[in-house]
Parts: structure tokens; C-alpha cells; sequence
């Protein structure tokens, strides 16, 4: 589906491609004929990102070996100790195919074949599931990869647009669209945003699960569908902005993390907390009342559109949902002042000194 022209676009593909999806009416592709000094954003720019993301995942991993792996030692983050299990192929046999968590009849039903009293059976179980829990130096490692990643892309995003007068009046997002050129910069910026993610996609399987793993694939579906349809319909201008408003919580809760491993408890409640206003402010104030509302009603609506606002009302409910959980903690923070346990945890039960990440993003 990813053409090189605007010729071939209307050739095999013309009928995905048919400017009356992707362009408002009256207007055509044609309208977007690049010359030596103007250039648009072309679909199959689009499949850099498939070597965007093996670099960025072979980026990660000599980041965390060689620089988040020194610094978490170095600033404290230890593993617990944990207690190894005898080799027994009946009881691993059970845990590999049959589950981590045996029901009562089914520890009686292995004691049995093991010759093992139910209580050794059930300990068997508890340290089989703690060996295979994240280490904490592991979390420590994605943490700071993300924080690296976020603290970067919106910051440099930010210096991106801060001249930008569509950035501050976001009418002018809309003036002469879609004959709006795109800058190398944008372009590249795009590219970057959209390889992230889907690294993120690929990596899936290997990184800390966590109990909103669901939500979290809906959620990197979601924003690839949009950077792809955005930067197809030349709506980068838009995207830009609403992938700015995204960026501007998530370095703060990598943060966060990073400080709840190396356990400056006090440090990174108060860091939590500046997470958690930006967080509210960014995704339930300012995209949907401001950025949101004039995509809404200031441009005219076609057919991609539609497609742009399922999607954006799919994130803002998981906005809506992770915004509960972070008030949860909070409450738990300032009034109750309880021992944390993150909502968003791994899916295994945690060791009571090994608090599960905080609350998360996007």
C-alpha cells in the first residue's frame, strides 16, 4: 500500500489512495506536486521505520549494558537475593505447561507424584515464581532507556516547533492545508516518533509485563495508526503538536522510577507528583479542550479524519484510565501515606521489598 508517487499512488493502489479519503473536498494530489525547493510527506518514507526500530532496539540494548547497567549499580539498585530451586521435572514440568499458580487439589496431586509433603510444594512454587520475576536492575535498564528516549524526543521536539506560530495558535495548523510543505526536520522528527513505537511493539514480549499489558498494546496500536494516517494526509502539523502534549509526561514518571529503584523514597514521591499534574494538565486539560477541540471544530471534517477521531478518543480513554490510577496513588502518597504498590504491577505478586513501578503514561 506504501507507493512512491503521487502517479503510482493513483495507479494499482487508486483506490486506497483516492484523494476524496485522505484530502478534504476539492481538493486533489495534484495539489501536492513537489518541486526542487518544496517537498510533502510521501507514504513510503514510512518504511524507514522498519530499520528505524532494529536500530533503535540495537541502541537500547548497548545503552543498557554499557551506560544504564554501570549507573544503576553505581547509584545503589541491587537485586534481592532470591532462593534457588532443586531441579524437580514434575513440578517444572506443571509450572512450564499447566500454570505458575497450582489450586489446592493439584499441590495434593503433586505432592503425591513428588513424594514431597504439600507445604515443600507450594514453597517450590512461591521461589519458582520469584526466580522468574524482573530483577530490579532490569526495570532500573528500561527506565532509564525510556527516560533517555522521552527526555530527548520532547525536548527536541519542543525546539522544533517553539518558533513554530502554528504551535501557539493552532487555527494557523489549518491555513492552506493540505499544500503545507514539509521541513527535513519534521519529517525526520516523525520517523523517529514512529520507529520508537514500534520498537516498543517488537520488544514487547521481553519487557517488564505489566498488568495493563492489554491497554498498553492498544495504546502503541493506536499511536502508530495516527503517526502513519497524520503523516499520509500531510496532517503532520497536528500530529506534531499532539505528539508534543503526549511527550511532556513521560520523562518525568521514567524519572520517577528510576528514583523508586535506587529507593529515594522521598525524592520520588515529590517527582511522582510533579508527573501526575503534568500528566492530568497535558492529557485530560490541554489535548482535549485545546488541541483536540479545534482538530474537532475548526478544520473541515472528511473521511480520514473519522478514522483520526476513533483513535484519538481511543487514547483519551486510556488517558481518563491511567489518570485514575495515578489519583489512586496519589491518595495513597499524600493522605494515607501507605506503603506504595503500583497499580500498573508486573502480573506476578512482588517481594514486599521490591515495590512494583508507579503508575504509568500515555
Amino acid at each position: 500500500l506504501l507507493v512512491p508517487t503521487i502517479s503510482t499512488r493513483m495507479g494499482l493502489s487508486e483506490g486506497f489512495w483516492h484523494h476524496e479519503y485522505w484530502l478534504p473536498p476539492g481538493a486533489t494530489w495534484e495539489d501536492m506536486k513537489e518541486s526542487a525547493d518544496i517537498r510533502y510527506p510521501q507514504p513510503q518514507d514510512l518504511l524507514l521505520c522498519i530499520p528505524g526500530a532494529l536500530l533503535l532496539i540495537t541502541v537500547r540494548c548497548t545503552f543498557e549494558r554499557t551506560v544504564a547497567l554501570p549507573l544503576g549499580r553505581r547509584l545503589g539498585v541491587n537485586d534481592k537475593l532470591r532462593p534457588k530451586v532443586q531441579p524437580n521435572a514434575t513440578l517444572e514440568g506443571f509450572y512450564v505447561l499447566l500454570g505458575r499458580t497450582p489450586k489446592e487439589e493439584d499441590l495434593i496431586s503433586l505432592a503425591k507424584q513428588s513424594d514431597l509433603p504439600v507445604k515443600k510444594v507450594e514453597t517450590w512454587f512461591r521461589h519458582r515464581r520469584a526466580q522468574d520475576r524482573p530483577r530490579l536492575m532490569k526495570k532500573f535498564c528500561e527506565a532509564s532507556w525510556r527516560f533517555t528516549f522521552y527526555f530527548t524526543s520532547f525536548f527536541f521536539g519542543l525546539a522544533l516547533l517553539y518558533d513554530k506560530p502554528w504551535f501557539w495558535d493552532h487555527t494557523v495548523c489549518w491555513l492552506r492545508f493540505p499544500q503545507q510543505p514539509l521541513s527535513p526536520a519534521l519529517g525526520w522528527f516523525y520517523l523517529l516518533e514512529l520507529s520508537f513505537y514500534c520498537s516498543l511493539v517488537a520488544t514487547l514480549p521481553f519487557d517488564m509485563k505489566r498488568k495493563d499489558f492489554k491497554e498498553q498494546i492498544i495504546h502503541h496500536i493506536a499511536t502508530i495508526t495516527l503517526i502513519f494516517v497524520s503523516y499520509c494526509a500531510n496532517l503532520t502539523r497536528f500530529g506534531m503538536i499532539v505528539m508534543l502534549v503526549h511527550d511532556a509526561s513521560d520523562y518525568i514518571l521514567e524519572l520517577a522510577k528510576m528514583l523508586h529503584y535506587m529507593k529515594w523514597k522521598w525524592v520520588c514521591d515529590a517527582v511522582f507528583i510533579v508527573f501526575a499534574v503534568v500528566f492530568i494538565i497535558s492529557r485530560l486539560v490541554i489535548f482535549p479542550l485545546i488541541t483536540y477541540y479545534y482538530f474537532v471544530t475548526k478544520f473541515q471534517l472528511f473521511l480520514i479524519t473519522g478514522l483520526i477521531n476513533t483513535f484519538l478518543m481511543i487514547l483519551q480513554l486510556l488517558h481518563i484510565f491511567w489518570s485514575y490510577l495515578i489519583i489512586q496513588m496519589i491518595f495513597g502518597i499524600i493522605l494515607h501515606g501507605a506503603k506504595r504498590k503500583d497499580v500498573r504491577s508486573d502480573t506476578e505478586e512482588s517481594d514486599r521489598s521490591e515495590a512494583e513501578d508507579l503508575a504509568k503514561d500515555q
